[in-house]
């Protein structure tokens, strides 16, 4: 009977253990806001401390001075192109109609008071003007040396030279600043990311670190100058084609009607016009 109770102690002993639960060996999912998932934390952190506010904050005079030659460039070249843009829709608004009224009208006198009524700086109406005051004050000074050296069809030809040349003058205004803004803004921004480059390596190398996410940022933040730059820099040059375009499309019709003008105050008509009709 000993025997039969001690072969079932060991039974009762090991019915009687707890019995212990599976362990997972496989690896815990990491929370992105516990342990290693603090990292999510810390990269906002560091996001944080830099950009474009971090990399203003941290001027110095030089940086300054880049900052804000490019955003004086951009207001200036914003501000010519809104204003070349509206003069030239009043222009080719008008042009037309300014020419074709001139032409229609019967009375010669009646086309030059027409002209006289038109705004101050539509071009085609002063083209007119010129012609027409140049042709009365050779007609007033017939028999003197200014007739002697130059005939009506010259005298007339250079007034149309010289109004063309200042309408023309004046449809350039503004071009040149979108030229030298569209050339040189580019590298202005670079200087200023070099500049910043220069600092961001100094300090890297004052703290003694040199890791890829420490070079980086500071690296990331000086290249914002150079995108500021080529910001100012392309609407500059695209703006100053465009109106190069324009241009040329005007001052083409601005040799049209003067080529007609003086034909008109040379000769009494118009190339391919009938005289009585």
């Amino acid at each position: 009977m000993q025997q039969d109770a001690a072969s079932n102690q060991p039974v009762d002993q090991a019915a009687t253990a707890p019995v212990e639960a599976p362990v997972d060996t496989a690896p815990m999912a990491a929370d992105p806001g516990v342990g290693p998932g603090m990292g999510g934390t810390n990269d906002a952190q560091a996001l944080e401390g830099m950009g474009f506010d971090h990399l203003i904050q941290n001027f110095d005079a030089v940086g300054w001075i880049v900052f804000i030659m490019l955003v004086l460039m951009s207001i200036g070249s914003w501000y010519y192109i809104i204003v070349n843009l509206l003069k030239n829709m009043v222009i080719r608004s008008r042009a037309d109609r300014v020419m074709s009224t001139f032409w229609e009208t019967q009375n010669a006198q009646e086309a030059i008071r027409y002209m006289e009524d038109q705004p101050k700086g539509e071009p085609f109406s002063k083209i007119a003007l010129d012609c027409a005051v140049a042709a009365a004050h050779h007609q007033r000074h017939e028999g003197s040396r200014l007739v002697e050296a130059l005939n009506r069809s010259e005298f007339i030809d250079r007034a149309l030279r010289q109004a063309v040349a200042r309408e023309s003058s004046r449809l350039e205004n503004g071009l040149t600043l979108l030229a030298t803004v569209g050339s040189t803004a580019p590298f202005v921004g670079l200087l200023g990311t070099v500049w910043g480059i220069y600092h961001a390596l100094i300090r890297i190398g004052a703290s003694g670190q040199a890791s890829i996410d420490v070079v980086a940022g500071p690296v990331g933040e000086a290249l914002i100058m150079t995108a500021i730059g080529l910001a100012v820099a392309i609407p500059a040059v695209l703006a100053y084609n465009f109106f190069v375009r324009l241009n040329r499309v005007t001052n083409a019709k601005f040799d049209t009607f003067a080529h007609d003008l003086h034909d008109f105050f040379a000769t009494g008509s118009r190339v391919g016009e009938v005289k009585g009709k």
